[in-house]
């Protein structure tokens, strides 16, 4: 069964970018009918911020990526932080040690400084030379009795060609001699991210890693982990690299904005989730507008490409729109009612329900509801004249909307007939009424807004109309 895992670290709120691994890793598994690991990479704890693991429990929620395992679900392979996980770290690295596939390294900051410095100075690519690798028991006891704390350095072999087979990138080759003998566990005992992350993966099953393509370059140090630990390598896919509009990564220091801030300003979940997922793939019918059950149905690694990807906002927002207009009113009204004023609060929700349809075609963020409904509840200044083709619908209209049913059908009927008695048709018919009703050419469609109106309030008006025109 495929296992994919989400792994953010709790160091602020998720953004566009890691959310966007988060959505590809839902759905690639969704399709595949596998199991979608949370994992909190918590470990750095001077970025940690306190707040920020609930909020991305809280952003991963609202935008429907619901994990099968994780802190909150819980599951067989957990601890799932791995602030909790440090023994299985500590057990891997005497084991590494045990083998010779890793040494303590008892190198100062300043003298690996010193070091780095010299290399650079000679033209080379700074990595570590290995000078603690081959010391001897009695020299390891000496600098312990200094007191000093080692780090653990895995012991890369010389001049390997180190392979990865990434499902989007191909076959990315690296000379292990560009590596070095990279540390596995700090010297105050903390793992690594490319330790801790294979230790995780081998205990969580993971078959497949889906995560952005700045991590490729960790991957030939973690593909030697997982041979020197015995484990299975995953399936590696690396996506690409999203970019603002100056043509930068995109970034939570370079214009993304988090996930809580589209939420607060009303866009669709289903369209966060829509837009991230074509941010390198694309639906094989071409269409961009897609449900999530055709996300889940349509997705497939084969279809994500290696180039970088510009982020459209404007995109967004069409999306937003497509996917509030497809909702049921029964789901529309109540996720507009946190957006309204003051005003709109108090409408009987009949009447609400009735005003939402009437302009779900108008919104794309719930947050626009205000503006969407105020041409159909504002109090219009009453044209100060008519034609006389404007003022004889007004006047037929006057008569017939007395007696008319009070539907959609009714009022639709209604229309129809005071079109044919005034011999207008068109804007000569719905140009008039709407004057008379909201004092606007154009607006929201006309049998809703009457609707809410109700038949007092529209013949008021229209009256009102006809008064002010001097008859």
């Amino acid at each position: 069964m495929i296992r994919t895992r989400f792994a953010p670290s709790p160091t602020g709120l998720l953004h566009v970018g890691n959310a966007r691994v988060s959505v590809l890793n839902w759905l690639i598994t969704r399709h595949a009918g596998g199991a979608v690991v949370l994992r909190i990479e918590d470990t750095d704890n001077e970025r940690n911020v306190d707040s920020s693991e609930n909020a991305i429990f809280a952003d991963l929620d609202w935008l429907g990526i619901t994990p099968d395992e994780g802190p909150v679900q819980g599951g067989d392979a957990g601890p799932y932080r791995q602030s909790e996980r440090l023994d299985s770290y500590a057990t891997a690295a005497v084991q590494l040690l045990a083998h010779d596939f890793a040494y303590p390294c008892f190198c100062s900051k300043d003298e690996l400084e010193a070091e780095r410095a010299a290399i650079l100075a000679a033209g080379g690519q700074p990595h570590y030379s290995g000078r603690c690798r081959g010391l001897t028991d009695d020299e390891r006891t000496a600098f312990t009795a200094q007191g000093r704390t080692p780090a653990i350095r895995f012991a890369v072999s010389p001049d390997r060609v180190i392979v990865v087979d990434d499902a989007v990138y191909g076959s990315v080759r690296v000379n292990s001699s560009e590596l070095g003998d990279f540390i596995i566990v700090r010297g105050d005992g903390l793992p690594t991210y490319n330790f801790a992350v294979v230790c995780d993966d081998m205990a969580m099953r993971i078959t497949h890693v889906v995560r952005g393509v700045g991590h490729l370059s960790n991957t030939h140090r973690q593909v030697l982990i997982f041979e020197a630990l015995g484990g299975v390598l995953p399936v590696f896919a690396h996506i690409p690299t999203v970019l603002g509009e100056d043509r930068q990564k995109l970034s939570k220091r370079n214009g993304a904005q988090s996930i809580a801030e589209y939420r607060e300003n009303g866009y669709h979940p289903d369209a966060l989730v829509n837009y991230l997922s074509l941010l390198s793939w694309s639906s094989p019918t071409g269409e961009e507008f897609l449900s999530r059950e055709q996300l889940i149905a349509e997705i497939s690694l084969d279809r994500i490409g290696a180039a970088d990807v510009m982020f459209d906002p404007a995109k967004l927002r069409w999306l937003s729109g497509k996917h509030i207009e497809a909702m049921d009113l029964a789901a529309l009204t109540p996720a507009v009612r946190p957006f309204l004023n003051a005003r709109y609060t108090l409408l009987p929700d009949e009447t609400l329900d009735v005003a939402v349809a009437a302009v779900r075609s108008h919104l794309v963020t719930f947050a626009d509801i205000n503006d969407a409904l105020a041409p159909i509840f504002v109090e219009p200044a009453a044209p100060t004249s008519l034609t006389q083709g404007q003022r004889t619908v007004c006047s037929v209209a006057a008569e017939l909307l007395e007696t008319a049913q009070w539907t959609d059908a009714g009022l639709a009927a209604a229309i129809k007939d005071i079109g044919a008695r005034a011999g207008a048709k068109g804007r000569a018919l719905y140009e008039p009424l709407r004057l008379a009703v909201t004092g606007e050419l154009h607006g929201p469609p006309f049998v809703p807004l009457l609707l809410v109106r109700g038949r007092d309030d529209v013949l008021r008006r229209i009256h009102a109309t006809l008064e002010s025109d001097g008859h």
